[in-house]
Parts: C-alpha cells; sequence; structure tokens
C-alpha cells in the first residue's frame, strides 16, 4: 500500500472516493459474515466474486465463481461452526480496480465426533490470518476478484482428516 492512501484527499471526486472504498471493505465484511450464517450457493457467489475470482487459502485454493459456494461449504463441513471476525479492510483504488488488505481470525469449533477418544483436538481451532485481496468493479457493483490468506498463528489443531 502507497501513502496515498493515508493522505487527505481534496477536490471532486472524494465521495466518490470514499464511497468505493466503504463498498469494498463492506464487500469484504460481507464474504467473512456469511462464511457463518448464510446458505452458500451460486447466488451467493456471484454477489461476492467475479467471474473470473481466485481464493487462495495455505491448503487449497479455487478458481473461478463456478463451484466456488461449493468449494467454501466443503471446507466450512469440516467444523461443526465457524466464526470469522474481521479487522477494518485497508482499501487502496486504482480506477475501476481496488487493493485490499485486512486481519482475520477464525474460531472453527470441532464436530463433537472428533472430540472423544485419545489423542481428540481441544473443542476449537483458532487462527490469526492475513488477508490480501483484488477487488474489481463490474457491471452488478464491485466483487471480490482475488483473496488470499496467509496463517499467522494458530491455536488448536485442524480437524482429523477424513
Amino acid at each position: 500500500m502507497t501513502s496515498t492512501y493515508i493522505a487527505a484527499e481534496s477536490g471532486a471526486g472524494t465521495e466518490d472516493s470514499l464511497a468505493a472504498r466503504a463498498g469494498v471493505a463492506d464487500l469484504l465484511a460481507r464474504y467473512f459474515v456469511t462464511l457463518d450464517d448464510e446458505e452458500l450457493d451460486d447466488a451467493w457467489a456471484r454477489s461476492l466474486f467475479t467471474q473470473d475470482a481466485a481464493v487462495v487459502f495455505p491448503m487449497s485454493e479455487h478458481e473461478g465463481v463456478a463451484g466456488m459456494a461449493g468449494y467454501h461449504a466443503a471446507a466450512l463441513s469440516a467444523f461443526a461452526g465457524t466464526q470469522h471476525l474481521g479487522g477494518p479492510a485497508v482499501v487502496e483504488l486504482d480506477g475501476e480496480q481496488a487493493v485490499l488488505r485486512a486481519n482475520l481470525i477464525s474460531t472453527h469449533v470441532h464436530h463433537a465426533r472428533h472430540l472423544s477418544g485419545e489423542g481428540a483436538p481441544a473443542p476449537l481451532f483458532v487462527t490469526g490470518t492475513f488477508v490480501d485481496g483484488r477487488a474489481r468493479r463490474t457491471a452488478e457493483g464491485w466483487r471480490l476478484s482475488r483473496l488470499s490468506f496467509r496463517l499467522l498463528w494458530a491455536q488448536g489443531s485442524p480437524p482429523p482428516r477424513p
């Protein structure tokens, strides 16, 4: 990020710029919130992502809006519940494109079936993650075109492999 984001803006376009930044930040916030409490279907994916979007996690990735909902639903089904708490996004605009950065703390609740027996994990798997992203203005509004997650720390254990 450059210092142009931090510098005070003046003149025409300031309100448009602020509205665009707020729109991109809201898009990321909606992504985090809906992961925990929404049905992840194709309409969900289209409301958040461009057709050519990529999501890159440390353990896997997915490209394209087709299959994006299923990809997320499958990953989240490994847990009984989740909560994604995103910090405010820092957004830098470049015309019809935006670059964003945010912090994310994710709490994952293990299924009860994983919590019994010898060597069972603690009930929670919590991660601190740094999120880099890009968004693009489309005819439908701002959409995420890339999200990349970098694990900074973890507490507990991921779920056992099936």
